[in-house]
């Protein structure tokens, strides 16, 4: 899962980053309000955590504009301790939760799952059906009738994208911004190795679903009733 963080205390925001990225979340952290809203409307996210006070366009704006854009992102705004306002005027302008500041990692943990498991995107619980597999994108499983896997996060990220993007193609440029992110050094031969490894992992588990490339454009998930 993709997830933005708007934060400008830099020491912050990496430590939150870095924990993140433990517990499976790809994260790109944004250091002020404008460049949060320029991530923010490139729709690749699965969520945002929003500072309030932050330079350049502060939090609230930046909500106000994203939603005005149409983005509908789940996200969870950062308030001061106390500042009961920020929270209501918050919320009322799209925020789907807040945490105060100072916080401990265990509850923004179990907030974002929270919020994970409300996206749009994800019906029956939170499993994915496509053809003759299931996906649980949150730990990562990939099962048939018969069979399953455990997926890492980049091939459960790809399929992912696939499953929801289907019938429309998937481009190694948008594998790239949302799984390993936009300042990434990532090239078009690490997706090409992910792709590999999943359709592997794929016939291990006995489904007839192939990821077929189309030439230069991308990826479509093909599926067969074999």
């Amino acid at each position: 899962m993709k997830l933005l963080l708007v934060e400008d205390e830099q020491m912050l925001a990496e430590a939150v980053a870095q924990m993140l990225k433990k517990d499976g979340y790809s994260v790109d952290i944004a250091e002020d309000g404008e460049t949060g809203l320029d991530c923010l409307l490139s729709g690749i996210y699965d969520i945002a955590v929003l500072d309030i006070m932050l330079p350049k366009k502060d939090g609230i704006t930046l909500l106000k504009q994203a939603r005005t854009e149409g983005i509908d992102t789940p996200i969870l705004m950062l308030t001061a301790k106390g500042e009961l306002m920020d929270r209501v005027e918050g919320l009322n302008n799209g925020a789907d939760d807040y945490l105060c500041k100072p916080f401990q990692y265990e509850e923004l943990l179990a907030r974002l799952r929270a919020l994970g498991r409300r996206k749009k995107e994800y019906q029956n619980e939170g499993l994915l059906t496509a053809g003759d597999f299931t996906l649980n994108p949150y730990t990562c499983m990939l099962t048939t009738e018969e069979y399953s896997i455990k997926l890492t996060n980049k091939e459960a990220g790809i399929l992912e994208m696939l499953v929801i993007n289907h019938p429309q193609l998937s481009t190694k440029e948008s594998f790239i911004e949302k799984l390993w992110g936009f300042d990434s050094d990532a090239e078009d031969k690490h997706v090409e190795i992910q792709i590999s490894l999943l359709r592997k992992k794929l016939k291990q588990v006995h489904s007839h679903t192939q990821i077929k490339v189309i030439r230069r454009l991308g990826y479509l998930l093909e599926f067969s009733t074999r």
